[in-house]
């Protein structure tokens, strides 16, 4: 076990008394504080307040804007959340965050490498909307860049990112759409910069499409199908020949 993660662990012991809220706080070494579904982290410094169920985000509070952002806007007619809350949450984070820090002797925690895949929502058809989806894995810290390339050349519309959700071993992941409409042409790449890569990561899509038969494979195709059709014929045409001699009355001469 790292001495970070066994930092997370010793330390449980003293959050419940730490948080005036009482409940879980974990810590991943000394940048990196959680109250549940809260993060404040030491780089930068900026905190987070995100909802979370089954591993999806439900909303964030905007910390600059001071307001509720829904993953999907139709749920805000349906519920509401005061920011303010969050608000004070975040506060509470960076607060029990400072005390664990000074107790840790800010023992520096090591950077992760995070996974990177990309993939469409739904099948791929040829000039229908689709989007692309980059999900980033094992964030930590959770500082990360992410990016669209279109032919190399960097796309900012029709992009969202979600913010960082927590994951059992208390790294992050998070992920970023692009709406797009597949050609034959176009390619895409999902850019990740991040502290535990040497360089920035790119992760490579393009559609997969069949490609077109030649003139002369259709030639070969077609004269073995009608090749084929004709052994078909003759095969067929014997066996009927056979059947009816082998059906028909029988021509020995009886006794005389």
């Amino acid at each position: 076990m790292t001495p970070s993660r066994a930092l997370v662990l010793g330390i449980l012991a003293l959050t419940t008394s730490l948080s005036p809220c009482g409940g879980e706080f974990n810590v991943k070494a000394d940048h990196v504080g959680a109250y549940g579904i809260i993060v404040y982290q030491s780089y930068g410094p900026n905190g987070q307040y995100t909802m979370e169920f089954d591993g999806d985000e439900l909303f964030y509070v905007d910390s600059d804007k001071k307001e509720t952002v829904w993953r999907i806007p139709e749920f805000g007619q349906l519920a509401s959340f005061d920011p303010q809350g969050g608000l004070q949450q975040i506060a509470v984070a960076k607060f029990n965050l400072d005390i664990l820090t000074k107790r840790s002797n800010s023992t520096p925690t090591t950077n992760d490498i995070p996974e990177v895949t990309v993939f469409a929502k739904a099948p791929v058809l040829l000039g229908q909307p689709n989007t692309l989806i980059c999900f980033v894995d094992k964030i930590f810290p959770p500082v990360v860049n992410i990016t669209w390339l279109k032919n190399s050349k960097s796309v900012t519309e029709t992009v969202y990112e979600t913010s960082f959700i927590t994951s059992h071993d208390y790294s992050f992941h998070k992920m970023s759409y692009l709406t797009f409409i597949p050609t034959d042409d176009d390619v895409y790449d999902c850019k990740v910069e991040h502290w535990g890569l040497e360089e920035p990561m790119l992760q490579h899509w393009e559609p997969e499409v069949p490609a077109p038969m030649s003139e002369l494979t259709e030639t070969v195709v077609c004269a073995l199908g009608l090749s084929m059709g004709i052994v078909g014929i003759v095969v067929g045409t014997i066996f009927i020949i056979q059947g009816l001699r082998s059906g028909g009355p029988s021509r020995h001469p009886g006794p005389l």
